[in-house]
């Protein structure tokens, strides 16, 4: 097997049993531990910090010790979040839970960008285009990735009222020891110019710092905000005010299963396509799902005789739902290729914020309007991800034109000497 795509997997397969076994537990939080709050206030820490640590930690972390490492480092937050479930009350769940949301940021951020580094050598090995090999790994990973959610769901459901008691996140972590190759001592090897690590304040205000220097990450921001306010309606509200309600709880886990299973299959589907499509039809075909879906749930009645409806619906949430996150993080990684760490931190920070605020505002507004909310912030993303197309031929143009002249004034140099 091609030694980029068995990278690919390792890292794939590794989030899987991670999140297989983070899945379970995540699912059955505020079920589990509903007295006095505890399963709410832990999943709320874990978003929480999990922002603080996309401001500060992620740039700084994968700099450090690379892409590897910060992730073997992140998942042993999940296991000790996991280990502290066997002995579950407010002095073991809220500080583990704090540990797991400071992780979570840098996992992510390292594992985007690992596919990311991953994807452009592969592609200047075959001589294609950087972009398409990176959208066809991400599309791998989120259909491994993706499929946890199937069998975590699985899991709470049939084990619903139990304690899961998975070792899997071990397993994670000693298969990314193990099999992962780091990139970092790759590209040295092979003699890729690595960036070099920046003073210890330059690294903590990375993400800060973006946003000043790249005006196009003001209006992409909305992407990730908008993806984890989405996916807090259909894990929270959705399963909540219309499965639970019309079905019963112990329908929960099986309808998840629908939208899981297609954010999966799609995946790889819309990583394989993308370069025939280009990723602007793929985002107006998520915005046109989620569209028709906030439209359909907003005159929907739910009753138990329209069976059929309860999965489409979260079936097609998934489709739309694939879009969001092969092409956002594949986008990510194109714009800001030379800027990686802290443009995923971003990404993390946006899509965090996104679940904070509907987690927030869960307990006070009802469900028509929160519906409302996210088809204003669905049509104020694709506006300004619209400008950033609109705007992006003449960035590259202006980027090349100065890789040029910069080239030119070298090579003029040379010849003086």
């Amino acid at each position: 097997m091609e030694k980029n795509l068995w990278n690919i997997l390792v890292v794939s397969f590794g989030f899987f049993l991670n999140f297989t076994a983070f899945g379970g537990l995540q699912n059955l939080q505020s079920s589990l531990y509903s007295e006095e709050g505890l399963g709410v206030a832990t999943l709320s820490t874990i978003y929480c910090s999990m922002m603080l640590s996309s401001m500060f930690l992620s740039p700084l972390l994968i700099k450090k010790f690379g892409c590897k490492w910060t992730m073997v480092g992140s998942m042993s937050c999940y296991l000790t979040f996991s280990l502290a479930n066997f002995y579950a009350n407010w002095y073991t769940l809220i500080p583990t839970s704090t540990l797991l949301g400071l992780g979570a940021a840098p996992l992510w951020a390292s594992q985007c960008t690992y596919i990311t580094i991953v994807g452009n050598l592969q592609a200047k090995k075959e001589g294609k285009f950087g972009k398409d090999v990176v959208n066809q790994y991400f599309g791998v990973f989120f259909l491994i990735f993706q499929s946890s959610g199937v069998w975590g769901n699985l899991i709470s459901s049939l084990v619903f009222s139990q304690t899961p008691t998975h070792g899997s996140s071990i397993l994670a972590i000693l298969l990314l020891i193990v099999f992962l190759e780091s990139v970092e001592e790759r590209m040295e090897n092979e003699g890729e110019a690595g960036s070099r690590s920046p003073p210890l304040r330059s690294a903590l205000l990375a993400t800060f710092m973006l946003f000043k220097n790249d005006k196009r990450l003001c209006f992409l921001i909305l992407l990730p905000l908008y993806s984890g306010m989405n996916q807090g309606f259909i894990y929270g509200e959705y399963t909540k005010s219309f499965a639970t309600c019309a079905l019963g709880i112990h329908f929960v886990g099986y309808v998840m299963i629908c939208f899981s299973g297609a954010s999966s299959l799609c995946s790889l589907l819309y990583g394989k396509i993308s370069k025939y499509t280009g990723r602007a039809a793929l985002f107006v075909l998520g915005a046109v799902i989620h569209f028709s879906c906030f439209i359909a749930l907003l005159l929907w009645h739910p009753n138990p005789a329209h069976l059929p409806v309860f999965f489409i619906l979260p079936g097609l949430w998934g489709m739309a739902d694939a879009v969001w996150q092969t092409q956002n993080n594949a986008l990510y990684g194109v714009l800001f290729e030379k800027n990686k760490e802290a443009a995923f931190a971003n990404y993390r920070l946006g899509e965090s914020l996104g679940y904070v605020i509907a987690f927030g505002y869960s307990s006070f507004l009802c469900v028509s309007t929160k519906l409302c909310i996210l088809l204003g912030v669905l049509i104020v993303t694709m506006m300004a991800y619209g400008i950033v197309e609109y705007l992006e031929p003449k960035t590259t143009n202006k980027s090349v034109a100065t890789e040029d002249k910069s080239q030119a004034e070298k090579e003029e140099m040379k010849t003086e000497v």
